[in-house]
């Protein structure tokens, strides 16, 4: 089955939203077997979008229509699509209910339009929306198959998952499966790693193997073919167990959503370590990141900011001598701010940030000059240097990151260096 994703919304031309949903659709219909061979996005026309359907349907024998489905005038893809197939639009009544008892749950008073939301096109199988009002709808016209979804992404996402996935399996059965598992790694570049990795690369069949490099991170997405899962993740961990054992020390999680942070978390909860920090340059961001992930308040109550250095005189003891001497900008310095709030806060571990984000040099130390320390029970405090080549947020951002990186690597007991 090939396969054609049509994401309808004037917004989407505009660069307003971002289309994440033709992301999250190529990979589920790549692991069902459906090839995804177009990509489209046409504004809020029904003209358009009409002529966008007549050449999709010359290409392609699943048509997967996301948006327009709401009660607003620009809301036409139903309707468009209902009259170029030339049927009716019927009012679904468990839809209906579902508007009208929203409505009343609410004390909102139902509008007439509201009433568009219920509208299916007649004969289409309706795919309930378990997060939303809009029905969804799946139909076949001759050799083509038709799936209209939501726009919101958490109105999609579990419509397909737990209604559309399983129509779309039985129109495409296949006894062959694909298996994908994503592996993401933090300090290293993706031309680093591409180059390490050259040969598996080049060499790729089954399975395959794809570099991204995101904002900070990179991720490597593996891909197996196979008549079995049994036999799909024997493929992906002989492949996994090569790649681990060249860039095992940078890798930190599997998945498309999983966070260093929520890693690094998981690994104090684990051996009970409990932390703070003293932040400079990063402003408390370490520790919003910090108590951001679910279950931080088991290894973490609190910490410091100290942007300036009074403060850091006199909440974490930094002597005047360092401060003078050696400036706040420095490796004396962030020893101390890591002692100084270990001792404060009573806890095992405690990390400290201080630098220089920009737009000015400070010190004489250039821009994205960071200095990170970490200070342990019964341990020498360690202290790195990072230079970072961002604008003045994006070094603030690395820096976060660097320090839950840092904690990972001394926890697993893993090569740290001392200036990057």
């Amino acid at each position: 089955m090939k396969a054609e994703i049509i994401a309808v919304g004037t917004e989407l031309l505009l660069g307003q939203i971002v289309n994440t949903n033709a992301a999250f659709l190529s990979q589920e219909l790549a692991a069902l077997g459906i090839n995804v061979y177009h990509h489209v996005v046409v504004g809020d026309n029904a003209k358009r979008l009409e002529a966008v359907l007549e050449q999709a349907e010359k290409r392609s024998d699943l048509i997967i229509l996301t948006g327009g489905l709401g009660p607003t005038k620009d809301d036409m893809t139903k309707q468009t699509v209902a009259a170029h197939l030339k049927k009716k639009l019927v009012i679904d009544q468990n839809a209906l209910e579902k508007i009208n008892v929203f409505h009343q749950a609410s004390n909102r008073p139902m509008t007439e339009n509201n009433r568009l939301q219920a509208l299916v096109i007649e004969g289409s199988t309706v795919l309930a929306n378990k997060t939303g009002l809009a029905a969804g709808m799946f139909l076949k016209k001759d050799t083509v198959n038709y799936l209209l979804l939501p726009g919101p992404p958490n109105e999609l996402k579990p419509m397909f998952l737990n209604e559309a996935k399983l129509l779309l399996q039985k129109e495409n059965p296949t006894e062959s499966l694909m298996v994908s598992r994503v592996l993401r790694f933090y300090g290293i570049g993706e031309s680093r790693l591409v180059t390490i990795l050259d040969d598996l690369i080049e060499e790729q069949t089954n399975p395959t193997l794809a570099p991204y490099a995101g904002d900070y991170e990179v991720t490597l997405r593996i891909t197996a073919n196979g008549d079995s899962q049994s036999c799909c993740k024997l493929l992906l961990d002989n492949l996994e167990e090569k790649i681990q054992l060249r860039v095992g020390e940078y890798f930190y999680g599997y998945g498309d959503t999983t966070r260093l942070a929520e890693v690094v978390v998981d690994l104090l909860k684990e051996r009970t370590i409990t932390i703070t920090a003293a932040e400079s340059l990063t402003g408390g961001g370490f520790q919003s990141m910090l108590a951001s992930i679910p279950g931080a308040s088991d290894i973490f109550n609190g910490g410091v900011v100290a942007y300036q250095n009074e403060i850091k005189e006199q909440l974490l003891g930094v002597s005047a001598k360092t401060l003078n001497e050696k400036g706040a900008v420095s490796k004396e310095c962030a020893i101390e701010m890591a002692e100084g709030v270990q001792k404060l806060m009573k806890t095992k571990m405690a990390l400290s940030f201080t630098g220089v984000a920009g737009p000015a040099m400070l010190e004489n130390q250039p821009v994205g000059t960071v200095w990170i320390a970490l200070a342990q029970e019964n341990q020498p405090t360690i202290a790195i240097c990072h230079h970072f080549a961002r604008d003045r947020n994006g070094n603030r951002e690395q820096a976060i990151l660097a320090g839950f990186d840092f904690i990972r690597r001394v926890v697993l007991s893993l090569p740290i260096e001392i200036e990057s």
